[in-house]
């Protein structure tokens, strides 16, 4: 009897325990935190390096430092500009830069007439600058049919001819002259290289050439020289020749003056030079 009494006590015992820990549990849990679990806010997706700030807007910080990032990136672009300059690319503001102090220069000289000189130029001619051309039967000037008007009519019938001295003799008796020793005939108002008068003679350009105040080819040629230098357009030696140099710089300045661009020594380049 004893033996049942105590068992009954202790399963008492027991049971109040249990209950006891789980009251104690209960009121942990109430006086623990709760961890709220918020969803991540919806985004709009912007292009990058435009952050936006509240309603839409950049903030200002954000956005100076943007401005900041593409003026170093302009600067790291005008650096490189200049480093292409001093590396002896040719760049385009030193390519413009020329061409304004042409236009500034014929500007300048605009209406100035050109009083023809006499040029003391070498007897013997620099091949180096001015290579011979090679004779061609029958050449005609290219681009030439493209270029109309009376005034460009010796350039558009010009073909080469070769033939020997008597020839040219019976043709046009005392309308020819030597410049560096090889033979040129006038007609209609041109000079023209007489192939074949002497084998080996030697010619700069196979055309017409403007016969300015009756002069011959190679006075010509310098007093077209140094008007073009008056205009900034012609760097090289008044030597009488139309070599490389020269045709380039014709070339530029029937371009900039809306001319044929004949790279050679016509009417009407002449009279927009002042010379006629």
């Amino acid at each position: 009897m004893k033996i049942f009494v105590i068992t009954i006590c202790s399963l008492a015992l027991a049971t109040g325990a249990y209950s006891a820990q789980q009251d104690e549990n209960k009121q942990n849990k109430k006086k623990q935190p709760q961890t709220v679990h918020h969803a991540p806010a919806a985004t709009t997706a912007h292009p990058t390096g435009h952050p936006t700030g509240a309603g839409g807007h950049p903030p200002h910080t954000s956005m100076e430092a943007y401005h900041g990032q593409h003026g170093t990136y302009h600067g790291q672009k005008g650096t490189y500009h200049a480093q292409q300059g001093i590396k002896g690319h040719p760049s385009t503001e030193v390519y413009h830069g020329q061409r304004v102090n042409n236009a500034a220069a014929a500007t300048a000289n605009a209406g100035k007439p050109f009083k023809p000189q006499h040029f003391n130029v070498s007897k013997q001619p620099n091949i180096a600058k001015a290579p011979p051309v090679q004779f061609q039967q029958g050449r005609h000037i290219e681009g030439s049919e493209h270029w109309q008007g009376q005034q460009y009519t010796a350039f558009r019938n010009y073909h080469s001819e070769w033939h020997d001295q008597g020839w040219w003799h019976n043709h046009y008796h005392n309308n020819i002259t030597f410049v560096f020793g090889a033979p040129y005939f006038f007609n209609a108002g041109y000079w023209y290289p007489a192939w074949g008068y002497y084998p080996n003679a030697y010619y700069a350009w196979d055309g017409p050439i403007y016969a300015y105040n009756h002069l011959p080819p190679d006075q010509v040629i310098a007093n077209v020289q140094a008007a073009l230098q008056e205009q900034g357009y012609y760097q090289g030696e008044v030597d009488g020749l139309i070599g490389p140099l020269t045709r380039e710089a014709l070339a530029n300045y029937q371009r900039d003056h809306g001319l044929y661009e004949t790279a050679s020594i016509d009417q009407p380049t002449l009279e927009s030079l002042g010379m006629t």
